[in-house]
């Protein structure tokens, strides 16, 4: 298993300052931005959609580092109520699908999306409860309408290209634990292209265990990317307001669970435990870095994270792994 990073990290610098960086500190993997949410400080995407020789001059820059390129991401929301959002974000699904093919990775990370309660809705309805029954009326719009629709002609895309789209399971978005996202896997044609970008980072506070998580979508063949992000719960704040916090990531000392680098939520006993069983269930490919610690630097986190990940990661190689089958 390799240790990568997301390099959107590095948002204020250029892709050389980057790579320099990462090959510096001893990471094996990037992961880069290719629009929507996150932006693509580093990639020029119609320019190398273009160019072979440019795509050619990318890939030797990440391996002239000892690097390889774990995932192109896409973070956005192809199916937003509001056409200005969704027209956009989808358009740089594509590309970022085609990109990945063209350079030869099999894996586009991002989210699943989250559409409006109904056809003239401007803002997206995360539905998060089943009573009063229209709830359950806007979740039945919302998949059939819909969520269904538009991932079954994204899976045929991605079948085309042969790239798998990891799903970051993401709280407002309609993939948001295993069961939602199995629901899209399962739901459309060609599902198997769909799975998990796995982030146990937006688990923990909704009350998910990681390690179950993570061994039933292995079961499912579902695994195909993973982030390595932690989660501290504050037991005062959650235990007078419980988790479901709108409060601002930057009023830490008042939120029930802030993000946290990797050893500052969960110890590392837990994230031996987690690299373990990601080796026991065939999983041997890239653990992502992504810093949002609000209470750390970009550089301090990342060197936090690495110093925990290095003393949990089993990377010896243990050859094909199913997530890598046709």
């Amino acid at each position: 298993m390799k240790i990568g990073i997301f390099t959107a990290l590095f948002g204020d610098r250029s892709l050389d300052e980057a790579l320099d960086i990462v090959q510096a500190e001893g990471i094996q993997a990037v992961e880069l931005g290719a629009g929507a949410y996150p932006g693509n400080p580093h990639l020029d995407v119609d320019g190398l959609l273009q160019d072979a020789a440019a795509r050619q001059a990318l890939l030797k820059k990440i391996s002239d580092r000892g690097l390889i390129l774990s995932a192109i991401s896409v973070h956005g929301n192809p199916i937003h109520p509001r056409a200005e959002i969704a027209r956009p974000h989808h358009e740089a699904f594509v590309k970022a699908v085609e990109l990945a093919d063209a350079l030869d990775v099999r894996i586009v990370n991002g989210f699943s999306g989250c559409p409006g309660d109904h056809p003239g809705a401007i803002n997206p309805n995360w539905v998060t409860c089943a009573w009063p029954d229209e709830y359950r009326d806007v979740l039945d719009y919302q998949w059939s309408e819909v969520v269904f629709p538009y991932w079954t002609e994204q899976a045929a895309k991605l079948k085309k290209h042969n790239v798998r789209f990891a799903i970051e399971m993401h709280p407002g978005f309609v993939c948001y634990n295993n069961d939602t996202l199995l629901q899209l896997r399962h739901g459309v044609e060609n599902g198997e292209y769909i799975g998990a970008n796995f982030d146990p980072s937006h688990l923990w506070w909704q009350g998910i265990d990681p390690i179950y998580a993570v061994r039933q979508l292995a079961a499912e063949e579902a695994l195909f990317h993973v982030h390595a992000k932690d989660t501290r719960i504050d037991q005062y704040n959650s235990a007078l307001n419980g988790n479901l916090d709108t409060r601002s990531y930057g009023d830490i000392l008042n939120r029930s669970w802030v993000f946290r680098s990797v050893g500052y939520g969960h110890g590392v006993e837990w994230w031996k435990d987690f690299c373990s069983t990601l080796r026991a269930v065939g999983y041997d490919y890239v653990l992502s870095i992504e810093h949002e610690d609000g209470l750390m630097s970009s550089m301090e986190g990342l060197r936090k994270a690495l110093e925990v990940l290095r003393q949990s990661v089993i990377q010896e190689d243990s050859g094909p792994m199913f997530w890598a089958r046709d």
